[in-house]
């Protein structure tokens, strides 16, 4: 299916994983409306709404820049009816924008914990509410995305270092599940997506330990891949998924993963928060079972944890 004349609502599309997806889409014809905060550069985090919007175009694309806090219902329900009245509605959201602080309990403040609560649940949650009379509207298989971990990856161990982030990024899980049911009969599908390995991100570099940790990950384009193969799948019968994009792909019948590695040819991948050993053991089986039918990839193994 092609995404030409598609129009798409991106999250936190100005830099990371939501700029990526965006320039995938667009590399089809796709329109996409980014709604994120930033509006002037900040030497730390490189991006603006305006520099995502010059390079969606660059890739084939139309682009909206808009400013937009997805904590605030105002600016919400602004640029929803801002793409609406540029491209005539709206067929895939995909909820990207998070906040994060890797603290423990003692260490977060209040207003840390309010921050990212606002964001990655409520807001989402916000996002979609105001999407979907929309997306309901939408005749170009209507889909909504969430960048957000598996359900199945509740679990103690991933919740005990960062309880604020950990409870706050599972929201967005538990709002796509919700939305998955309530959705379904009117044709609209609702998945979640996560990476298997730490993803070369600003954001990673910032705060998880800078090129040696991104050394050991993924580029972002490989989440963009998969999720412009769940924007082609018929949204009557794919919804409510918790999605990987490593298992994916391969079930997609994508074997290279290598040229998606930040470092081509690397052995030892790092895995990131909230995939559990099950996962590493599926892509495990997933890739003999290629090398078996003679696919050959040097795609590395998952030796590193963050």
């Amino acid at each position: 299916m092609s995404l030409k004349g598609v129009t798409i609502f991106i999250t936190g599309a100005s830099r990371g994983i939501g700029l990526a997806i965006a320039r995938r889409c667009a590399q089809d014809g796709a329109n996409v409306a980014i709604a994120a905060k930033t509006a002037q550069p900040d030497p730390r985090l490189p991006g603006t709404i305006y520099t995502a919007a010059q390079e969606i175009e660059e890739q084939g694309g139309k682009a909206l820049p808009i400013i937009c806090d997805i904590r605030s219902e105002e600016q919400v329900i602004d640029a929803i009816q801002k793409t609406v009245e540029k491209f005539g509605g709206i067929d895939i959201l995909v909820n990207n924008a998070s906040a994060i602080s890797l603290t423990d309990t003692p260490s977060t403040t209040v207003k840390k914990y309010d921050l990212m609560h606002a964001v990655n649940g409520r807001g989402s949650w916000m996002v979609a509410k105001h999407a979907i009379p929309h997306l309901s509207k939408s005749k170009r298989n209507p889909h909504v995305l969430m960048i957000s971990p598996p359900l199945s990856a509740i679990r103690e161990d991933w919740f005990r270092d960062h309880v604020a982030y950990s409870i706050s990024k599972f929201n967005m899980s538990m709002v796509a599940l919700g939305l998955a049911g309530e959705l379904r009969p009117q044709g609209i599908a609702v998945n979640t997506l996560w990476p298997a390995s730490v993803v070369e991100t600003a954001a990673v570099k910032n705060l998880l330990g800078g090129d040696a940790v991104a050394s050991i990950g993924r580029k972002p384009e490989m989440m963009a891949e998969a999720a412009r193969r769940i924007f082609a799948k018929k949204s009557t019968a794919f919804s409510g998924h918790n999605l990987i994009d490593d298992l994916f792909l391969r079930s997609e019948g994508v074997t290279d993963m290598d040229q998606y590695s930040v470092m081509p040819g690397n052995t030892d991948l790092g895995a990131d928060f909230f995939v559990n050993p099950e996962h590493f053991d599926a892509i495990e089986q997933q890739r003999l079972a290629a090398k078996e039918r003679g696919e050959q990839g040097n795609e590395g193994k998952f030796t590193s944890k963050l």
